[in-house]
């Protein structure tokens, strides 16, 4: 596969990974009998964790290795899109949860 930096599709990419994430945290809370303004933050904390661990904010470490999450998207049949740096969805979580909120 080749590695490609193309940071306005990785941006298109990054933005509906980041709302199917939301969507599905959503449904379970709903599904769990979890409504209103108690579902709405539950959704943006965890949404918000879960980006935040996919873009490097996390100290992970496994075989007492420190290792560093680095975001890439496949598209088509051989191309890995990337953006040069970490990803940054959790900057655009709180933007999401507006618009599926207040619709």
């Amino acid at each position: 596969m080749e590695l490609k930096l193309e940071a306005e599709k990785f941006e298109s990419y990054q933005d509906a990974f980041v709302e199917e994430i939301t969507k599905t945290i959503m449904v379970k809370l709903v599904e769990g009998g979890v409504e209103g303004r108690q579902m709405r933050e539950l959704t943006a904390s965890i949404a918000f964790s879960v980006a935040s661990i996919i873009d490097d904010t996390a100290h992970i470490t496994a075989d007492g290795e420190s290792v560093k999450p680095y975001l890439t998207f496949r598209s088509g049949s051989d191309e890995l899109v990337h953006c040069g740096e970490n990803s940054y969805m959790h900057e655009s979580v709180y933007d999401l949860l507006k618009r599926l909120f207040e619709g």
